[in-house]
Order: C-alpha cells, then sequence, then structure tokens
C-alpha cells in the first residue's frame, strides 16, 4: 500500500514542473495548506482517465468500428489515430475542469481567510499595543497577543513569532507574513510598523494610530455598503419576482396563441378570408421556450450576484455564496408563477 502512495505521488509530480513547484507551494500556502499534495494530480488524472473512458467506450469506439474497414491502413487510421484524438482530448477537457474547479476552491478559501485576518486585525494590534505599553518588548508582544479566537491571524503570527524568536529577523518574518496574502490593509498596517520599527519611535502609540486608521475604514467600508442597499434591493427584485414573472407570463402567452392558432387552422378561419391574418401551430416549441427560460434565468441570476457583489463589496468572489441562493428562487418562483398563470390564463 505504501508503494502504491509512493508510486502515485511520484506519478502527480510529473505533471508538475519543478520551476512551478515553488510558485504553487507559495499559492498554496495563502489557502493554509503546508505541503504540496502531488498525489491528488496523480488521483486526478487518474479519475481523467477513467471518467474519458466511458464515452469512448460507449460512443467512440462504435463509431470508429464502424468506420474501420478490412485493410489495416483503415483499421490504423480510424481506431488508432481517432483513439488517440477522442482520449487525449477528452482527459485534457476533463483535466482542464478538475484544475479549474480546485483553482475556483483555493481561490474561495484564499479569499476567505484573508477577510477574517482584516476582521480580526483591529482587535490583535490592540492587544499588541498593549502589552507594549505594559513593557514588553515587540516579539514578546507579538507572542502573547495570540488568542485562539483570532484564528487564521493567530496561526500565522504564531508562525512568525517562532521565527524571530529562534533568531530571525522580525522585520523579514512579518514581510514574508503580509506576501502571504493579498491584502493591501495588511500589508500596509505592517509596513507602517515595520517602518516604525526601524525609525525607533513609540510602537504603541503607532499601534494605536493605526488601529484607528483600520476601524474608520472599515466603517466607511460599511457606510457605503449601506448606502447602496437599494440597488441590491433593486436588482434582486428584479431576478426573483419581475423576470420569473415575465418568462412565465411568455410562456402562457406562447401557449395560448399556439392553441388559438391550432383551433383557427381546424375551423379553416383563416383560409375563408375572414381573418386577414394566418395563424400556424407550428413555431417556437413550449418544452424548448420553458427550457431556455430555465436556463436565462440562471445565467441572470448568476450575473447578477456578481454585480451586486461589485457595488457592495468591491470585489466578485465575495457574491459566490449568493449564487445558489438567487438560482433558487429565480427558478421556484419561475414553476410557481407558470402554475398560477396556467390557472388564470385558461384557453
Amino acid at each position: 500500500m505504501a508503494l502504491q502512495l509512493v508510486s502515485l505521488e511520484e506519478f502527480g509530480k510529473a505533471f508538475v514542473p519543478e520551476r512551478v513547484r515553488p510558485r504553487l507551494r507559495a499559492y498554496l500556502l495563502k489557502a493554509g495548506i503546508g505541503e504540496v499534495n502531488y498525489k491528488l494530480f496523480g488521483t486526478l488524472f487518474i479519475a481523467s482517465l477513467v471518467i474519458s473512458a466511458v464515452p469512448y467506450i460507449m460512443y467512440a469506439y462504435p463509431y470508429l468500428a464502424g468506420k474501420a474497414k478490412a485493410s489495416l491502413l483503415s483499421t490504423l487510421l480510424y481506431l488508432g489515430l481517432g483513439t488517440f484524438v477522442f482520449l487525449t482530448a477528452s482527459i485534457l477537457a476533463v483535466s482542464v475542469i478538475f484544475m479549474a474547479g480546485v483553482y475556483f476552491f483555493l481561490d474561495l478559501r484564499i479569499y476567505q481567510r484573508t477577510k477574517d485576518i482584516e476582521t480580526i486585525l483591529p482587535e490583535f494590534l490592540q492587544f499588541v499595543a498593549s502589552n507594549l505599553k505594559g513593557g514588553m518588548s515587540f516579539d514578546r508582544a507579538l507572542w502573547n497577543s495570540i488568542k485562539p479566537r483570532f484564528g487564521v491571524l493567530a496561526v500565522e503570527v504564531e508562525i512568525a513569532a517562532k521565527k524571530v524568536m529562534t533568531g530571525g529577523d522580525v522585520e523579514d518574518a512579518l514581510q514574508e507574513f503580509t506576501l502571504k496574502y493579498d491584502s493591501p490593509m495588511l500589508r500596509r498596517s505592517f509596513d507602517l510598523i515595520i517602518e516604525g520599527m526601524k525609525g525607533g519611535g513609540q510602537m504603541a502609540f503607532l499601534i494605536d494610530k493605526v488601529v484607528e486608521t483600520i476601524t474608520e475604514t472599515q466603517t466607511l467600508k460599511k457606510e457605503m455598503a449601506a448606502s447602496v442597499t437599494s440597488y441590491i434591493i433593486f436588482i434582486s427584485f428584479i431576478v426573483v419576482l419581475v423576470a420569473p414573472g415575465l418568462f412565465a407570463l411568455s410562456l402562457q402567452l406562447l401557449d395560448i396563441v399556439g392553441k388559438f392558432g391550432s383551433q383557427l387552422a381546424a375551423s379553416g378561419g383563416a383560409a375563408s378570408g375572414v381573418i386577414p391574418i394566418k395563424f400556424s401551430a407550428g413555431g417556437i416549441n413550449k418544452d424548448d421556450f420553458k427550457t431556455f427560460s430555465m436556463i436565462a434565468l440562471g445565467i441572470i441570476a448568476f450575473f447578477s450576484s456578481m454585480i451586486m457583489s461589485i457595488i457592495k463589496r468591491g470585489d466578485v468572489k465575495g457574491g459566490i455564496k449568493t449564487i445558489p441562493v438567487l438560482v433558487v428562487m429565480s427558478l421556484l418562483n419561475y414553476q410557481v408563477a407558470t402554475m398560477v398563470l396556467g390557472k388564470v390564463f385558461v384557453f
């Protein structure tokens, strides 16, 4: 079993070039993952191969075997080359989907960890300033400020404090910590602290000012988010109620026109010249329009969630968690509106 795991890990390493491995490890550190799991890469490739084999056996192989003639050249051309092209393209496509899913998960995790750190940062720095006022050195103040409730920030500061206590430079440890996260607030705060240490200033006073600035910034962000609440409500109203209602009304109109055209065509009204308009029972299929409506509502809900996140938070990633909610509510209201309008407009 151990031999199989080692082989799988070595197999996974073959897909990651050596020059990419340091950047991959640095990226995973931002997500709180200390070591690169190369076995995952090998497992994903094997899963891609298995998934690609299913459509090949069910569809591609019968088609290629039917095209192959009795001659050796045609057999090699269709079964050999065709199998190679299909499996290669299929494995690449499935692998890209897998890697995109992993990247999406890690990127969302990094974003959430960064937001958690920014939220708890002012309280942590207040503890550091209090310890400094009590006469502690900066490294001891950092160490004694670590509390379990600080979560991700406590773990990262603990790592930096241990590096300092084992002989490392405090500036390098703090800069290495801030570079792990794409947070201008975190980076600027610790850059000011580092510059204050270099200048020999009053660290407790400086940290208090940094905390005051962070608090004001967070308050302004909350006020800006509150000021655009009306836009969020308007977009939500459109996505959840208006769009499903309009699509449901269009579906009923399509059904009524289709039935009216069928009855008129059967009675020969249009042919006799009574009505100078020609109706036809053909045209857009009701089931196709319903499928189109559901897909359109899902797309509308997806991009509306992104827009609301940009308006409220200033970034797209914050709206990912609201996508399932908007999609489910929009589709559910569409089904309800379809049932209600179906009872109202009886033809």
